[in-house]
């Protein structure tokens, strides 16, 4: 009787380390899934990051403009409130 109680503990034991080795494998998997996701967040904050960085270049020659052509409006921030007052 103490043989097949040890082969049902032994069965019982086989079947928890495969179980195991099955959530293992499926963590496994989600970390490489990711792996690949954050590598691909981290190329478009790359690409996000050159376009804000071009967007800038351009508002800074923008403004160089508005300074050459008018510069008394280029010294103050108070245009735009008179800009929206008008409206």
């Amino acid at each position: 009787m103490l043989l097949y109680g040890l082969i049902g503990l032994s069965l019982v034991l086989v079947g928890i380390v495969g179980l195991q080795f099955t959530y293992m494998f499926y963590l496994e998997r989600l970390h490489v899934e990711r792996k690949k996701y954050l590598s691909q967040l981290e190329k478009k904050c790359i690409g996000l990051t050159e376009k804000l960085d071009a967007a800038d270049r351009r508002i800074a020659e923008q403004r160089e403009l508005i300074e050459q052509v008018y510069p008394e409006m280029a010294a103050t921030d108070e245009v735009w409130a008179e800009v929206i007052e008008d409206r």
